[in-house]
């Protein structure tokens, strides 16, 4: 799939034509407009090297948590886990996120542990990237022992990796490993990323 794959051409990028002559072609960003999801189980640090990805590529950076709709967040904060009926319409307004960007790029931070959670933001977003946080349970399991204030206890860790459904061939990802510190970590998803997007 090209990175220029689903770029729109905005609106100002059309000027009228009075001149009778074929208007000038408007060039494209050399890498298209990334959007990129990083994704991996509690405790693999999405938000912080989303965050520090979006740093490193000057594009903007948005927690997936934050999108969730209000009748989902009164269910966590009651303790009540979410199904996949209530997944649904929080995927889709990833996906929204991401399509409907208009920065040069845009990077998310979501779990997206199954396909078909992934597939839903690709619905709208079709040429998204995921950037998979891959780690032992070894490794995970560590980071979650040193975290403070987070709500995923590290009995429910198992439970995650194994609901894990890896990348499959027909989706755009940067896998990288999170054994190493952070900056390498950094280093090597947005190595990755500009890779896969050729530039």
């Amino acid at each position: 799939m090209s990175s220029h794959d689903f770029v729109p051409v905005p609106d100002s990028a059309v000027s009228a034509n009075t001149s009778g002559r074929a208007p000038t072609p408007v060039a494209e960003p050399r890498c298209g407009t990334p959007r990129i999801v990083v994704m991996g189980v509690s405790g693999a640090g999405k938000s912080t090297i989303g965050a520090l990805v979006a740093d490193a590529m000057n594009f903007p950076f948005v927690d997936a948590d934050s999108l969730h709709p209000l009748d989902n967040v009164r269910k966590m904060a009651a303790g009540v886990p979410l199904n996949d009926a209530d997944r649904q319409p929080w995927l889709e307004l990833v996906g929204h996120e991401l399509a409907t960007t208009r920065a040069p790029g845009i990077v998310v931070a979501c779990s997206a542990l199954k396909r078909r959670y992934r597939d839903i933001i690709r619905e709208q977003a079709p040429d998204t990237i995921f950037l998979h946080l891959e780690g032992t349970a070894e490794v995970l399991s560590t980071r979650l022992e040193g975290r403070s204030g987070h709500f995923m206890p590290v009995s429910l860790l198992t439970s995650q990796i194994a609901a894990l459904e890896q990348l499959t061939s027909d989706e755009r990802a940067v896998v990288v490993d999170i054994s190493g510190g952070i900056g390498k970590i950094v280093t090597d998803a947005e190595a990755g990323i500009r890779r896969l997007l050729g530039c």
